[in-house]
Parts: structure tokens; C-alpha cells; sequence
């Protein structure tokens, strides 16, 4: 129990102290005029509160990650909840602000294009293609599963409510609809509302296991972790020989560090009125998205007496929506299964529709194509079409492409940011060195995944500490010889 208040303490003391420091990094000026003060359109530059705007972001950001990603890092045991602490802090917290921060400061437009203002073409057009992979493969994702989900609930059997078809083409159609029309007609209405259902719902949660569970994770439970490895098979925490280096951290993103949240913040940093907005809603989300992780971490640990091999049959018996269905429903009885439903459900679509969404502002950005009502037409009806004909392959391959492309994604605005700070002169450790630690994660991982290069992990991690230091030292010397030029 010590070590779940602990991590939550972490979160927030993060937010109350390290957060200030980090906004007088980023150069916030509650005096200037916003993008959407200044380009205001009625589709995308729309006002909104920033309590509204913070629980839309919430929202969007959060969808089923910090419950699924967390459920799955579980099979690692409580060391899961210091990657979600400490990456989050360090890492995830840092990434969201940034990526809001500086699409503010560039006009609300998307990470591609200011890849391209900070760096060059060549970074844009890599950036662009891996955001636009990543936000199509979430898309994606987020069809199949609460498709599959609703497909096979009990009450629709016997029904043309039980086919996967229908959920897919019915999903399909409110996501078109979602893409299309101003934000103001369905996101700022509802979102609200059901980022309010996931607060309380991990709120119902986390009460509920520390009155009720017995198995909860120690915080000794970490030190008799560390004491009970040697050296060289410390990062094999699980019978099945997964290391933790890398694939706990591809394992959770969503409330440690995601990739995908970058692509989220340009859509509500055209919504903000004031610069001084984009702590609480960007990195105060953040945030709260940490703390649901933690809970659902520590519930696939204290759910299940039998442990890892008990948690691991059930996720092969029904994947992480059944885990869900198991946890809510064995602590909050008949109201915890229905709030199961609504959060595998409701929270994925609620991702894929900002997804597609995001992916249309990103590519009109990138082509310079003015945001008329035919143009977003002519561009949502191809992508998802083709997001229709993704939904027969298999699944999981499609989740280790969006995994690798999330890590890589959320790298690469770290580094962006940085050389943000590096142009402001101001303090760019707090952004150099998760992008560094980062980049050598990612580089670890694709060397020795089997979608990759499948190298030996005793290669792939040298590697991936090299490649992460080259990229720093070519920042520095990049700067330099600016500065010098200038």
C-alpha cells in the first residue's frame, strides 16, 4: 500500500514543483494573443474553457492506455509502477507540455510542421511519416478492439448487434462524422463528461483496493525485487525471460510516456485562450493519466493471488478487457461491470475518433490545404477507407508496429523540444536527457524485436546507448556551429 501512496505523491509533488521550473524553461507569456484568439475559424480554433479543454485532453490522451498498458506491465510486478512514476515525471510529463507548449507558440500547428520551422525538411518528413503512421495504426486499433469487445457481449447474442461487422462499419461512421465536423459539435460536448466517468471510475478503483484487496504490491516488494537478481538477469523479472530493458517501457507508454499525446496537443493547443493555460491542461493530464496508471497497475498485481502465471492465463483467455471485467466487476459488483463495459468501450473510441481526427490536421498542415468542408471530405473518406480494409489483418501485429511508432514519436518531440530550449538559451536538460534515454530504448528495441533486426539483446543495448549519444553530441555541435554562423 506504502508504495502506491508514494507513487501518487511523486506525481503530484512533480506537478506542484518540478512543473513551475519547467514552464519558466518553455517561456510562457500570459500577455500574447493565442492561435486561437488570432486565427479564429469555428472548426478548429474554437475557445474553450480551460476545465473543459483539460478533461478533453485527459480524455484524448487517455483512452484505454493507462488501464490496458499498465494491466499488461503488471506481469513485471511493482516494478512497473516506478517506470510509470519516473518515466512520467522525467519523461511523459515533460513530453505533453512541450508538445502543447510549442504548437502554441507556432500557431497551433502540428508537430511536422514544427519539426520542420526547427530542424529541416528532412526531420519534418521523417516526423511526418511516423505521426502519421502512428496516429492511422491508433485509429486502427481503436476500431478493432471495442469492436470486438461489443461484438461478444452476452446480451446481443442472437442478434445482428453480435456481429464484429456491424460494431466495425458503425464505429467507422461516427469516426467520419467526428473528423469532419467542428470541434465544438461533438468533442466539447461530450468528452467532458466521459473523462469525468474514467476519473471517477479509477477513483471507485483505487478505494476499493486498498479497503478490500490482500495481495496488494509492498513498496519492500521493490528492494526484495532488486536483491533477489544478480547483474546479469536483472531485467528478467518473469518466467517467460521478458526483459524489462526495453520492452516494460514499450509495454507502458500511456501514462509514463506516449508518443501519440504529441499528436493530440496541436488540436487543443488551437482551442486555449491564454498561454498560462498549458500546465494544467498539458502537463497536469498528464499527470492525472499517471495516476491511473498506477491504480491499474496495481490492481493487475493485487487482483490476482496466484500472480504473474494467474495474470497471464487470464490475458490469454480474454486479453486486457477481460482483466478489466474481472477487476471492476470482483470489487464494485454489478456497477464496476457495467463501468468495465462503458471504459473498454467508450474510452478506445474515444481515442480513435482524435486520432483520425489529428491525422487530417496534420496532413492538410503538411500540404498546406485550406480546412474547407470539401477538402476534409476528400481527405477522411480515403484514410478511412483504408483504416476499413486494416481491420482484417491481425491485431497484434498491428500493436507492435503502433508500440515501436509511439516510442519513436514521443523520442523525437523530446529532441525537438530540446533544440527548442537549446534556441531559448534556456534550460534544455529537462528535455536532452529523456530524449537521450529514450532514443536508446527505441534503438534497443527495434535492433532486437522480431519486426526489426532481430539482433541479440547483448547488441541491441550497446547499440542503442551509442546511437543515443550520437544524436545528442550532433545536436550540440549542430548549435554550435549556428551560433558561430550567426
Amino acid at each position: 500500500m506504502l508504495i502506491f501512496f508514494i507513487s501518487i505523491t511523486i506525481l503530484i509533488l512533480g506537478y506542484k514543483f518540478y512543473g513551475p521550473f519547467v514552464e519558466k524553461q518553455a517561456g510562457i507569456d500570459p500577455t500574447v494573443k493565442t492561435p486561437q484568439q488570432r486565427l479564429a475559424d469555428g472548426v478548429d480554433y474554437v475557445p474553450i474553457h480551460p476545465v473543459r479543454a483539460f478533461l478533453i485532453q485527459f480524455l484524448n490522451i487517455a483512452g484505454v492506455g493507462p488501464i490496458f498498458g499498465p494491466i499488461l506491465g503488471a506481469l513485471y510486478g511493482p516494478v512497473a509502477l516506478v517506470w510509470i512514476v519516473i518515466g512520467n515525471v522525467l519523461g511523459g510529463a515533460i513530453h505533453d507540455y512541450f508538445s502543447g507548449v510549442m504548437s502554441l507558440k507556432e500557431d497551433g500547428k502540428s508537430l511536422p510542421e514544427i519539426a520542420g520551422n526547427y530542424y529541416n525538411v528532412f526531420f519534418k518528413g521523417v516526423m511526418l511519416i511516423f505521426t502519421a503512421m502512428l496516429l492511422f495504426f491508433v485509429g486502427v486499433v481503436f476500431i478493432m478492439s471495442p469492436a470486438g469487445l461489443l461484438s461478444n457481449l452476452s446480451f446481443f447474442e442472437g442478434t445482428f448487434l453480435a456481429g464484429n461487422s456491424f460494431w466495425v462499419l458503425a464505429i467507422l461512421g461516427y469516426y467520419f462524422l467526428a473528423t469532419l465536423l467542428p470541434i465544438d459539435k461533438i468533442i466539447t460536448k461530450l468528452y467532458p463528461l466521459f473523462g469525468l466517468l474514467m476519473i471517477v471510475m479509477t477513483t471507485l478503483i483505487a478505494g476499493a483496493l486498498l479497503l478490500e484487496a490482500p495481495h496488494l504490491p509492498q513498496f519492500g516488494d521493490v528492494f526484495a525485487y532488486f536483491d533477489s537478481h544478480s547483474h546479469e538477469d536483472l531485467l528478467v523479472p518473469n518466467p517467460d525471460g521478458a526483459p524489462v530493458w526495453p520492452l516494460l517501457f514499450l509495454t507502458i507508454t500511456c501514462g509514463a510516456i506516449s508518443g501519440f499525446h504529441s499528436t493530440q496537443s496541436p488540436m487543443i493547443a488551437r482551442c486555449l485562450t491564454n498561454e498560462k493555460y498549458a500546465r494544467p491542461v498539458f502537463y497536469g493530464a498528464m499527470m492525472c493519466e499517471g495516476i491511473v496508471a498506477c491504480v491499474w497497475a496495481m490492481a493487475g498485481i493485487a487482483a490476482f493471488p496466484g500472480g504473474y502465471l494467474e495474470l497471464k492465463a487470464m490475458l490469454a483467455q480474454g486479453g486486457p478487457g477481460l482483466v478489466i471485467n474481472h477487476i471492476a466487476s470482483s470489487y464494485l459488483g454489478v456497477m464496476g461491470g457495467v463501468m468495465a463495459i462503458l471504459a473498454v468501450a467508450i474510452f478506445p473510441i474515444t481515442s480513435g475518433d482524435t486520432a483520425f481526427r489529428s491525422l487530417r490536421l496534420t496532413i492538410m498542415d503538411a500540404f498546406k490545404i485550406s480546412q474547407t468542408t470539401l477538402n476534409r471530405l476528400a481527405l477522411a473518406a480515403p484514410l478511412l477507407g483504408i483504416a476499413y480494409l486494416m481491420t482484417f489483418l491481425d491485431f497484434a501485429l498491428i500493436w507492435r508496429y503502433f508500440a515501436f511508432s509511439n516510442m519513436l514519436l514521443s523520442t523525437s518531440v523530446l529532441w525537438l523540444a530540446t533544440k527548442y530550449l537549446f534556441d531559448r538559451g534556456t534550460f534544455h536538460w529537462v528535455t536532452s536527457i529523456p530524449a537521450v534515454i529514450g532514443t536508446a530504448i527505441t534503438v534497443s528495441y527495434i535492433a532486437t524485436a522480431g519486426i526489426g533486426f532481430n539482433l541479440p539483446m547483448e547488441y541491441s543495448k550497446p547499440i542503442g546507448v551509442v546511437v543515443a549519444l550520437a544524436c545528442f553530441i550532433g545536436l550540440v555541435m549542430q548549435h554550435k556551429k549556428r551560433a558561430v554562423i550567426a
